[in-house]
């Protein structure tokens, strides 16, 4: 995978499959049967204090159309996207990214620049591949979490 998409900035504007939703700030798409991804959203929504950061699951009409519009697979499990300022990473690069913008305990995840872009795309597909055996399933819409619900786009 790619660590970032090569689409001018907003280009989801001018596709009719992507429906308007709230671009004002980050924007992650990630599985919501994950048990992972839900604890990522779950850190995002703590950590998070300006409240900025949108979470979408892939689960959903907008997360299937942002995907797709990116040429990724909404059922492909490495298929996680972050969406900043109109630009779209995925791998590995989105989710240190997106680690470094919510701040907090997600800074920690920029040590992972150090590897080389081949063991980081490696480590990536490993564990997404994985991740339902390793971490389980849960549903992130069926967290009680407010402060994560507020943020969960449909």
């Amino acid at each position: 995978m790619t660590p970032s998409i090569f689409a001018p900035p907003y280009s989801y504007h001018d596709d009719d499959r992507v429906p308007d939703f709230d671009d004002s700030g980050p924007v992650t798409v990630m599985d919501g049967e994950c048990a992972l991804c839900s604890t990522g959203a779950r850190l995002i929504a703590r950590f998070d204090r300006a409240g900025e950061f949108r979470i979408c699951r892939t689960q959903t009409k907008l997360g299937q159309a942002l995907l797709s519009h990116y040429q990724l697979d909404p059922d492909d499990p490495e298929s996680w996207l972050y969406i900043e300022d109109g630009k779209a990473y995925t791998s590995l690069d989105g989710l240190i990214r997106a680690g470094k913008r919510v701040g907090g305990i997600g800074r920690i995840l920029q040590i992972l620049r150090l590897l080389p872009r081949a063991a980081q795309d490696w480590l990536y597909r490993r564990i997404a591949r994985n991740r339902y055996r390793l971490f389980g399933r849960t549903q992130m819409c069926e967290l009680p979490d407010p402060a994560l619900r507020k943020r969960l786009m449909e």
